[in-house]
């Protein structure tokens, strides 16, 4: 379906804006009130020897109509499918039957009628009335082609919803992914809270924020790149197991990975540590996976993953090792940077070690890592907000896990020590003066907080929208969000 031009639009909307107002001539509402609806659509079906011959009471969408001298039939569509409906002069007097002959595909009709069977077996509804609830000014899509422009798709998604059925269903597994989260963390103890979306700055990630303005207080406030300073902060005040799914936002680029606002769900637990985070992951994402998908084994585009556990550990040294012979665990950013070259990646000449390393590990490693794989042990300067790692003080006690070559899940022993996070902070201040617009600003609320005392944790994070790609086999990350971010019509 093409977008339609100025000059086209009154060649579809006369027609119908004409019955629209020979509906209100004949004392029809053609947007109509409330109408008790009694039944849908998929329960008639699933149980017709409990509704034949029984009256019912449906709404829903007219998305087919055949017309017969005497008598129609159409299909009606609701959230729960699609039913045959039959409308019959005998049975609904001249008055009514004209009225139902006028209406157009994609209008919303209430119905009450009498459930049976056709000749061919096709189970229906007779029409005893009807009531018009809603008239559609616009076509829907020719039926055979339907809705396929994919850009059009995203930007008119309530389309999509009417035309691509399959689509509905992405969403509804969507909805049933973020139930089992919370059954999971409710059913461990963890409290589900809340956190400022508008924050006096930006942490808790490595992110380009969005800015805005709060006009009675003049002062500018981020959209939240990530929750996790002040989720922190919660564990100072004596909140021991905390989770929050909640959308993020980072002003950065679009792809088939990334929209600018997108879902996380982030917890914390006291007196834990990444180990348990890890612990936590393989079960929350299995349990999961087993209630969505009911097997371990998915299919994402031409890979079969395997989610039975135990799944694969391996360090970021170990991996990069592994896939490029290059042993990087000696700290020395002189000889990484040699060794990147090598590897023909270019750095910056003032890159730390940890910068190179994980540069090497992003570009040559991450795309063989397609079955479920925890990554551990990330150098500190790209882990400002990590535990250090008592034997290797290069790296830090941390995780990432990726399946289908993305990162799904970060986690870590967080750093509570406020003197070594006020190095780091201090760090990225560098960073920034540097040009880094993704580096960490310096949040001293939070440190304080942190001088407060702030009890050993792990924290964990986990992206929604990927998991949920991988188990509706959705290429981008627009079909499983609901609204993405698209760029204006007008190209500006």
């Amino acid at each position: 379906m093409p977008l339609m031009h100025k000059e086209d639009v009154p060649d579809f909307l006369g027609v119908r804006r004409e019955k629209l107002e020979e509906f209100r001539k004949r004392g029809v509402e053609p947007f109509g009130g409330r109408f008790p609806v009694r039944q849908r659509a998929a329960d008639i079906l699933a149980n017709y020897p409990e509704f034949e011959g029984k009256d019912v009471t449906i709404a829903g969408r007219l998305v087919a109509k055949r017309g017969h001298g005497k008598a129609s039939f159409g299909d009606l569509q609701d959230f729960s499918g699609r039913i045959q409906i039959y409308a019959r002069l005998n049975d609904m007097g001249e008055d009514a039957y004209e009225l139902f002959k006028k209406l157009d595909i994609g209008d919303i009709i209430g119905v009450r009628g009498k459930v049976f069977t056709t000749k061919k077996q096709e189970i229906t509804v007779a029409i005893d009335t009807f009531q018009l609830l809603s008239k559609s000014l616009r076509p829907l899509p020719e039926k055979w082609h339907g809705l396929k422009d994919v850009d059009l798709r995203y930007r008119q998604r309530y389309l999509d919803l009417i035309v691509n059925p399959e689509v509905k269903e992405v969403f509804l597994k969507r909805i049933k992914i973020i139930r089992a989260f919370r059954r999971f963390l409710e059913g461990r103890g963890f409290l589900e809270v809340e956190t400022p979306m508008m924050q006096p700055i930006a942490g808790g990630a490595a992110a380009r924020p969005f800015i805005t303005h709060h006009n009675a207080l003049d002062i500018d406030l981020y959209l939240r790149i990530a929750p996790e300073l002040y989720l922190k902060r919660l564990l100072v005040g004596g909140f021991e197991k905390i989770f929050e799914i909640n959308r993020n936002f980072r002003n950065e680029g679009i792809s088939t990975k990334h929209n600018p606002e997108f879902t996380m769900m982030e917890l914390y637990q006291a007196y834990a540590d990444y180990t348990d985070m890890m612990e936590i992951t393989e079960s929350l994402i299995t349990a999961v996976v087993k209630e969505v998908a009911g097997s371990m084994k998915v299919t994402y585009g031409d890979h079969v993953i395997d989610f039975t556990p135990p799944w694969a550990k391996m360090s970021m040294l170990d991996a990069v090792r592994e896939y490029t012979g290059e042993d990087f665990s000696h700290c020395d950013p002189s000889k990484a940077r040699r060794q990147a070259a090598s590897l023909g990646i270019e750095v910056a000449p003032d890159a730390g070690w940890g910068n190179i390393v994980n540069e090497v590990f992003e570009t040559l490693v991450e795309d063989r890592l397609v079955q479920p794989t925890f990554i551990t042990g990330h150098p500190v300067e790209v882990s400002p907000l990590a535990k250090r790692n008592k034997e290797f003080p290069c790296l830090t006690d941390r995780f990432e896990l990726f399946i289908n070559t993305w990162e799904i899940a970060n986690a870590f022993s967080e750093l509570n020590d406020p003197i070594d996070q006020r190095m780091r902070f201090e760090q990225q201040l560098r960073e920034r003066s540097r040009g880094v617009e993704e580096a960490h600003a310096m949040d001293e609320d939070y440190l304080t907080a942190m001088e407060y005392g702030m009890p050993p944790a792990g924290g964990l994070g986990i992206g929604i929208d990927r998991l949920v790609m991988i188990l509706t086999n959705s290429p981008s990350i627009r079909d499983v969000i609901l609204f993405p971010t698209m760029r204006p019509l007008d190209g500006r």
